[in-house]
């Protein structure tokens, strides 16, 4: 039976053109030990750290509410995000993934993962992760050079982050690490590659790689905007982009999304639900999700501010600050724009379902002879590497 048939049969299930993506959960623990300049998460810095019982209370309330909304669902993957997820204790971490389990059936083979940085990684804690529940964890590297950890303000070194990747081994056979590239104008793609091969001889079978991009309202952009930060130019960083494809596939990691790379079967599932359209129930402050309810396909979002969402939580049972419904054009819209991050594309017959219209033959048609999209067998529609260097533009096009 698909997921999407034994969802059907669930009481109180609703049934959508993409339930077969499965179901997840985010956990958003928004504070860090200090802001990253280039960073645009909602994450803050707090001098006395916070009280993680009276905030387990609180997502344990938000969890019931999300839960009122969902009837029916297994949750497939759970995610701690943040922020730095791993500056919890593992009590905390336990006692909130005790409640989704008390309010949803997970999967006996739910994926749960947890970001970490190498500052806040020891092995006792990690230890208690993996006790708690955590099966995979995500560490923030972002580079294996000192100079450009410094520079992008980065607390650990390059053998910090290394120590850290071999405690995370120790204790997860699941375990990925991300790196921030194109993110001065001296890297070049020998200097990139070199990087990348030292890289992958310390991964086990998954990779998030991304390309640096100036986000509104951060230190890196104030820095851009005075003249005082250089990036690597649009042909520089497609330079460096075929250079990561042609390393990683080469060592039996490639690309399964425009940032991400990992052996066949070894991909995010967690994320995997939000590239594929399916539902996630966002919880914490600032926290975003996707669910299907009664009154259709819900886009959610909460209070920012930890304290604010702690207060409505306690008063409320939820923080959120978005509730829209979604018609049936953003739907569509939203899941080409997911959907076409992915090497394996986009159902047509899944966005006529979504949004009620077909995507337009000819238009198809000429995207795929400028080769910026190309037809798979079975009829999905993929991005082409050049049509990912591009992707927003193309998306539009479609979607037009």
């Amino acid at each position: 039976m698909t997921d999407a048939a034994a969802l059907s049969e669930r009481p109180g299930a609703i049934l959508h053109p993409t339930a077969d993506a499965g179901f997840a959960v985010y956990v958003h623990w928004p504070f860090c030990l200090a802001k990253c300049p280039y960073c645009d998460f909602n994450s803050h810095v707090r001098h006395a750290p916070p009280d993680q019982a009276r905030y387990v209370a609180a997502f344990r309330r938000e969890i019931a509410h999300r839960a009122e909304l969902t009837p029916g669902r297994t949750v497939s993957s759970i995610f701690f995000g943040g922020g730095t997820p791993s500056l919890m204790e593992g009590r905390t971490v336990g006692a909130i993934l005790d409640a989704i389990g008390e309010h949803w059936a997970v999967d006996p083979h739910c994926e749960v993962s947890l970001e970490a940085n190498p500052t806040s990684v020891e092995a006792g804690r990690f230890q208690d992760f993996r006790a708690a529940g955590v099966n995979r964890v995500s560490l923030g590297v972002q580079a294996l050079n000192d100079a450009d950890l410094k520079a992008l303000g980065r607390m650990h070194s390059t053998q910090e982050a290394l120590d850290a990747v071999a405690i995370a081994r120790k204790y997860f056979e699941r375990y990925s690490f991300d790196l921030i590239y194109a993110r001065s104008v001296g890297q070049t793609p020998a200097l990139w590659r070199a990087e990348l091969e030292l890289a992958i001889s310390h991964a086990a079978e998954h990779l998030s790689l991304y390309q640096l991009t100036i986000e509104p309202d951060t230190a890196f952009e104030r820095l851009f905007k005075a003249g005082k930060l250089a990036i690597p130019d649009h042909e520089a960083g497609a330079a460096l982009y075929e250079t990561t494809q042609e390393i990683t596939a080469k060592h039996g990691m490639p690309v399964y999304e425009i940032s991400n790379h990992a052996k066949p079967g070894a991909e995010c599932r967690h994320n995997l639900v939000y590239w594929r359209y399916g539902e996630y129930a966002g919880i914490g402050p600032g926290a975003h999700g996707r669910l299907v309810t009664a009154q259709g396909r819900m886009a959610h979002s909460t209070e920012k501010s930890p304290e604010a969402w702690l207060t409505r939580v306690e008063a409320e049972g939820h923080a959120l600050v978005e509730d829209e419904l979604l018609n049936a054009e953003a739907q569509g819209d939203e899941y080409l724009l997911m959907g076409l991050r992915l090497v394996e594309g986009i159902d047509p017959a899944v966005f006529k379902a979504l949004s009620g219209r077909s995507l337009r033959e000819p238009r198809v048609t000429s995207l795929i002879l400028d080769g910026l999209l190309t037809r798979k067998p079975g009829g999905k529609l993929a991005a082409t590497p050049d049509g990912a260097l591009l992707l927003n533009a193309l998306v539009a096009d479609l979607a037009a």
